[in-house]
Order: C-alpha cells, then structure tokens, then sequence
C-alpha cells in the first residue's frame, strides 16, 4: 500500500468509542484595534483643526502692501512673512491668506496694469514675467466669458417668467369670461385638465399680489398735448382762447373769413387822396432886385 496516501476513514467510528478524542484547541486571542503612531496622531489633529483667518492681522502688521488698491505681491512672500513675525502665524494661515488674496479679480487687474511686484513695505521688488502676465489675461477673460454667460442665462430667465406671467395672466382672464364648458377651454387654450387648476390659482395669486395700475393720464406716453397744459383747455392762463372773451380763436369773424385788416401801410396813400387831384406846387418867389439908381434930370 502506498503510503504517500493519507489512511482511510472508519466509517464505524462513533463518538464514545476506544479512539480517543482530539485536544481542545486554545481560543485564538482576540485582535486588539491598531494605535496610530503619535506622530500620524499628531498631523490627523491639526488637519482636523480649523485654520484661523490671518487677514485683519496680517493687514495691520504690514498695511502698505496689502491694504487699499491691491498690489502684485513678491515672489516667495510668505518666507519674508515669516522672517517678519517668526511663529506669529503658520503655514496653512498663511497659505489660505495668498490664496484668497492673490486669486481676486482685483488683484489680476492689477497684476495686468503693473509693471513691477511689491515687497511687505509696498517698495519694488522685481518685474512680473510674461508668463504671469499672460495667465492673469486668460484667467480675466476666462472670468469675464462667465460672467456673461450666466447673465445671458439670467436674462433668459427672467424672460420666460415674464412671459409665463403673461400666459397665467391670459388663461385666468380667458376662463373667467369664457361660456365653454372647461374640457372645451382646455381643448382650446390646449392645457391639460389636471394642470388648469393649479396655473388659475397661480394666476389669482399673482394678480393679488401684483401693484396697482397707474392712473391713465399717468400711463399716457410723451408730454401732455397743449389743451391740458393750462386750465380752460385753451393758450392762456385766463382759460380764454387767444385772449378772446368768448373763446373763438382771435382772426376769424363767425362767418368764417378773416377780418378786413385795418389802417394801412406807411407808404400806401389814402384812396381819397388818391382820386382827389392835387394842385400843382407853388414854385418859390424869386427875391426883387433892388432899384437902381435914377439918373437926375
């Protein structure tokens, strides 16, 4: 017989037998929890910790560099923060603070108008690269891009609800006037019967909460016509027309023709001077000679 094979199993063996029984093995010792090492401890309880913002502080230690019009900071700051006021903050602070400060858009403004970088006393301290300057640009226009956008989804918006408005405000006018029975009014207007309900009590909500109408003469486009500028309807703060008494307009006789102008120019004669012939102009007397002497006799 092989004895590489394992021995076979006696099927008659039965508890209770000769064959004695196998030890109790030892319960295997519970697994206790790992422990952190201290220091992964350690670095778990400040990530944990809530950074403290460094900002009033950092304004009032070093206000010529980082308060009023925002200034292109230094490269590599925040050792000179630190070579400053040693301890006074960490890293994170200090992180989170350039981070909010350098990411504005005031501040990549003025990273593209600048010509130099500021040290924390607000003196030059070293040129802005074409590097920099071209990926404050992007990050601008990249900005402005959405900007738009959103106010083009805005404005989108504000018009559909205005025009939703308007639609509400239709079917609530339409329904109370109509004579249709209101499956038929929802065949018409092409609502669906479950939905009328609710949009006429949007409708009625709306219209309550909606402001009074201007009166009609407020609403009237353009100036007020000349009739309605002065009391009495007419040109004259007297309420005559013209400065008639009776109001007629001032150049025409009730029957409707002007009147015959009277007087007449300075340099037109009078018509019964004209027909009356005029006698011929004396002609000045000539002055007497005085008498000569008479010869005597």
């Amino acid at each position: 017989m092989n004895s590489d094979l394992p021995d076979p199993v006696n099927p008659t063996a039965v508890p209770g037998a000769d064959v004695p029984a196998p030890e109790a093995q030892p319960a295997a010792p519970a697994v206790e929890p790992a422990v952190a090492a201290p220091a992964e401890a350690a670095v778990a309880a400040v990530a944990a910790t809530p950074v403290v913002d460094a900002t009033a502080e950092l304004k009032a230690l070093f206000p010529a560099l980082f308060t009023g019009k925002p200034k292109p900071v230094k490269l590599r700051i925040q050792a000179d923060i630190q070579e400053r006021a040693p301890g006074r903050f960490t890293k994170a602070q200090l992180s989170a603070f350039l981070r909010r400060h350098t990411g504005g858009t005031g501040y990549l403004i003025a990273l593209t108008q600048a010509k130099t970088r500021f040290d924390l006393d607000g003196q030059p301290a070293g040129e802005i690269t074409e590097e920099h300057l071209k990926a404050a640009q992007e990050e601008l226009a990249r900005r402005r891009g959405l900007k738009q956008e959103r106010e083009q989804v805005e404005q989108e918006r504000h018009q559909l609800e205005a025009q939703q408005r308007r639609n509400r405000a239709q079917l609530l006018w339409d329904f109370e006037r109509t004579t249709l029975t209101e499956a038929n009014f929802c065949v018409l207007k092409g609502v669906v019967p479950e939905e009328l309900p609710g949009l006429l009590e949007i409708a009625r909500k709306e219209r309550a909460e909606a402001p009074p109408a201007p009166p009609r003469e407020a609403r009237r486009d353009g100036p007020p016509r000349r009739d309605d500028r002065r009391p009495g309807g007419g040109g004259r703060r007297d309420g005559r027309r013209d400065g008639r008494p009776d109001g007629r307009p001032e150049g025409r006789r009730e029957g409707g023709r002007p009147p015959q102008r009277q007087g007449r120019k300075p340099d037109q004669p009078r018509r019964d001077q004209a027909a009356r012939p005029q006698a011929p102009k004396a002609e000045p007397a000539q002055e007497a000679a005085p008498p000569k002497d008479q010869a005597p006799e």
